[in-house]
């Protein structure tokens, strides 16, 4: 294969993250979060994010992760505003940990699975103090 050059990271293949794909569900505090991704195909895979509370939908996110020349980045529209993007700074089987330092919240994306179940932890700060998120997904039909 082709070398790559001195001091440049090459990021993982897409395909190595297709342990995400699936309906992912947490319930927690009288919300339920739903979160889903396409298999990996074209260089891309697709996301999309939902809040459930009382019935009713009270946020919503559209996200992708696409594999850009050397690297692979995680782009969240919250509520469909404009892109915000994060880059793959860590990665391994069931782990992929994604940086925007220049964000307010998040700076961190991190996703991390175990059998059946996804951790998400999302990490940053607004006004100087430091913000975390911790959500614990299941596969739907895992339950």
């Amino acid at each position: 294969g082709a070398s790559a050059q001195s001091g440049a990271s090459v990021a993982p293949a897409i395909d190595t993250l297709a342990w995400l794909e699936g309906t992912w569900i947490a319930d927690a505090d009288g919300s339920r979060v739903e979160e889903q991704w396409t298999a990996p195909a074209g260089g891309a895979m697709l996301g999309t994010s939902r809040t459930l509370r009382g019935g009713r939908m009270v946020a919503f996110e559209f996200l992708r992760i696409v594999a850009r020349p050397g690297a692979l980045v995680y782009i969240a529209q919250p509520g469909g505003r404009p892109p915000t993007e994060f880059a793959l700074t860590s990665s391994g089987p069931g782990l992929a940990v994604f940086d925007n330092p220049a964000h307010d919240f998040p700076k961190r994306l991190s996703y991390r699975r175990t059998g059946q179940t996804l951790r998400v932890e999302v990490d940053g700060d607004e006004q100087g103090k430091a913000l975390r998120d911790v959500y614990t997904f299941t596969l739907e039909g895992a339950r």
